[in-house]
């Protein structure tokens, strides 16, 4: 089985990339990155998720990006925009660096590990405008890979995959379906309390919700209450 480092939040997308890249027949090794984000619920989510959908080894990576703050998941004196999803501009929520460090991260592991293939569960269609979910930044990381790694170097060209990329959120639930996803075991909420509860009007609850009432399935998410 060819190996595969997969990024691993606890949410709905990277679940469901775990459990198609599982179904391709990669043997998975999934990565979550606890840097600082404002819950920990979704990290054991993502123990949940990988334990269920058969990953060969999850790994929990520390770094902590409240340390320079600037978004409101990793400072606390920023609030959650709760008014719904943002039509213009990069939200609040957007955190700097994020995706390219947990990308980095991946590569290290990666190359360590031996295996040619990331995983990534980003997405450019029902998202929330963040500048590090774009095709061109994938495509850019992917270059990047293969230049800065021995492994590529030496002959061992690493791919980004982003199955989900271009698809709604609607169509990545549809698809998680078919793969037997259990999505009551994941966490997308912002700022979920700590039963591991959604608020339900984050940008986050409010794609979420919209996913699964355009897929016509049922949403198994656990809402604190009078929010459900």
């Amino acid at each position: 089985m060819r190996k595969a480092v997969v990024l691993l939040s606890g949410g709905l997308d990277s679940a469901t990339v775990l459990a198609l890249a599982v179904r391709e027949g990669y043997a998975c090794h999934a990565l979550s990155v606890d840097y600082g984000q404002r819950h920990r619920v979704e990290l054991e989510a993502a123990v949940r998720v990988a334990r269920a959908l058969g990953a060969v080894e999850h790994k929990t990576v520390r770094i902590d990006l409240t340390a320079f703050g600037g978004s409101a998941l990793t400072d606390e004196h920023i609030a959650v925009p709760t008014g719904g999803v943002q039509k213009d501009g990069i939200p609040v929520t957007y955190v700097p660096a994020r995706n390219t460090i947990m990308l980095s991260l991946a590569l290290a592991w990666a190359e360590v590990l031996s295996a040619q293939d990331l995983f990534f569960g980003a997405n450019a269609v029902d998202y929330s405008g963040y500048p590090d979910c774009r095709p061109e930044y994938m495509h850019a990381f992917e270059r990047m890979a293969n230049l800065a790694t021995k492994a590529a170097v030496e002959g061992s060209k690493l791919t980004l995959h982003t199955p989900i990329i271009a698809m709604s959120k609607a169509q990545i639930i549809e698809l998680g379906m078919r793969l037997d996803v259990d999505y009551s075991l994941t966490v997308s909420c912002y700022q979920a309390d700590a039963e591991g509860r959604a608020c339900g009007v984050c940008d986050s609850c409010r794609l979420r919700r919209s996913g699964f009432d355009a897929a016509g399935v049922p949403d198994p998410t656990r809402y604190v209450p009078n929010r459900a």
